[in-house]
């Protein structure tokens, strides 16, 4: 018996063994970093019993599938949209007016800048679920929500409240929510919602032989669209501490906006993609001819950004800004752990003389992505970086002003999770009125926070600073 048994523990040795070097094979191969090659190879070749299974559900870095449903979805909806935009040129603007730096922008959303569009900014979970909530009656057609943390909760329930009173207009909804965002979300509120009639998917990170193991994958992204005119998009989750109800976190301090004009369009290109991908079909009878809006002239671009790209969209995005800003950056993140080559371009951008301003949130809610920022205290300890604590309540929204010319606002932060692993969505605005409006948003935020720096971090105690240095080495599956 006991020779039986040390032979079936041989051989599940060897097989393990053996799907390590296996693993570590694919990781060489297949890894999107050196570090990241370096860090797994390692792993599954010293401690393959442990390495194995975090590997197969946080190690892979590419999204298989959803690039063949987007042509999928291409092929349906480029005719339209093509021949929509043909119905009004003046919302694009002449391609020789277009700057090297717009261009290579355009390139990354696959889509172009458009004019004849509105952007309004809302700073509180009170106002923005107002706004969304009035477009929601005003929709007389259908409504595509996506959203990546869902809570079953006072604004929750309002929420279903007004799809309750959509639907019984006869008004479409699809409803797309990220299943791992979401699991404390109740079978019970995904019922009710079901009931109104609603259409109502996960985005299935799993979906594909490929991706059974991926765990580590999340939509991130935020979105709201209703009729085709007016789109939602920023980092307002549906949960009650997203309206400053939260005892732990207090006031909490985020970003969303209101889209009226064509950009509209690339909005409701993006939910079509992740819907396409969920469920195998497209929403149906949606509107897509561009309208200007009703007040101003706005110069907008939407770059969608995943794991499915075959780029790194939000990555080359970000460094595209700091590489072409002349007089200043400011960059507002709650989950501030960036790679070498944001790094570097931050610590050039302060060589040629760029004022850069980071804020970063006080509180932490995701403990070691809190831990692992600190170590950039050092890392960018040089005279023209500033740091800075937003210190009234949580600071949860994703930012980004360049000079007088540019202004970014979504879903996306600075960090592994954003540039590899999630699938987010920015809006970037290039008209002076926008960037008036941000800056004077992070001004009044400036004024509520405290400058810190590398005499912080210093003065930690060692474990304290051990950990942030152990958090960092981690900062691929943070």
């Amino acid at each position: 018996m006991m020779e039986h048994l040390g032979f079936l523990i041989t051989v599940f040795t060897f097989l393990v063994y053996a799907l390590g070097i296996s693993s570590t094979l694919h990781a060489i191969m297949n890894a999107r970093t050196p570090q990241g090659a370096i860090a797994w190879a390692i792993s599954l070749c010293t401690f393959p019993f442990i390495a194995l299974p975090l590997y197969w559900i946080f190690g892979r870095t590419h999204f298989h599938g959803y690039v063949d449903a987007r042509r999928t979805r291409d092929q349906h909806t480029n005719p339209l949209i093509k021949e929509t935009l043909m119905k009004l040129p003046d919302s694009l603007p002449d391609r020789l007016e277009r700057t090297p730096d717009e261009r290579v922008m355009e390139h990354l959303a696959s889509m172009p800048f458009t004019h004849l569009n509105q952007v309004d900014l809302f700073t509180t979970g009170a106002d923005t679920f107002a706004a969304i909530q009035a477009a929601m009656r005003e929709a007389k057609h259908y409504i595509l929500i996506q959203f990546y943390i869902v809570r079953d909760d006072q604004i929750g329930r309002e929420i279903l409240a007004s799809i309750v009173e959509a639907r019984s207009r006869n008004v479409a909804v699809y409803f797309l929510y990220d299943e791992i965002g979401c699991t404390r979300l109740s079978q019970h509120y995904l019922h009710d919602l079901r009931a109104t009639g609603a259409r109502v998917s996960g985005f299935r990170t799993t979906r594909g032989t490929k991706n059974r193991f991926q765990l580590n994958f999340r939509n991130h992204r935020k979105i709201v669209v209703t009729d085709g005119r007016v789109a939602f998009l920023g980092g307002f989750n549906i949960g009650d501490e997203y309206m400053g109800r939260s005892k732990r976190f207090g006031p909490w301090r985020d970003t969303h906006c209101q889209i009226m004009g064509p950009a509209v369009l690339a909005v409701q290109l993006a939910f079509v993609s992740d819907w396409n991908w969920a469920r195998g079909a497209f929403p149906e009878a949606l509107d897509w001819t561009p309208r200007p809006a009703p007040e101003r002239d706005e110069k907008l671009l939407v770059v969608p950004s995943g794991p499915s790209d075959q780029v790194e969209t939000w990555k080359l995005l970000l460094l595209q800004c700091i590489r072409q800003a002349k007089d200043r950056i400011w960059i507002v993140s709650p989950y501030f752990v960036p790679d070498s080559d944001v790094v570097s371009a931050l610590q050039l951008a302060a060589l040629r003389g760029v004022e850069v301003r980071i804020m970063l949130p006080e509180k932490a809610d995701h403990l070691m992505v809190w831990l692992a920022s600190f170590t950039f205290l050092a890392q960018l300890d040089m005279p023209q970086i500033h740091f800075h604590r937003y210190t009234p309540g949580f600071l949860h929204q994703k930012v980004l002003l360049v000079d007088r010319t540019l202004a970014v606002v979504g879903t996306a932060n600075a960090d592994n999770r954003s540039f590899r692993l999630n699938f987010e969505i920015s809006m970037v605005g290039r008209s002076q009125e926008l960037i008036e409006k941000v800056e004077e948003m992070l001004e009044e935020d400036f004024k509520h926070c405290r400058q810190t720096g590398v005499k912080d971090y210093n003065a930690r105690p060692f474990l304290f600073r051990f950990a942030a240095q152990t958090c960092r080495l981690m900062a691929p599956v943070l």
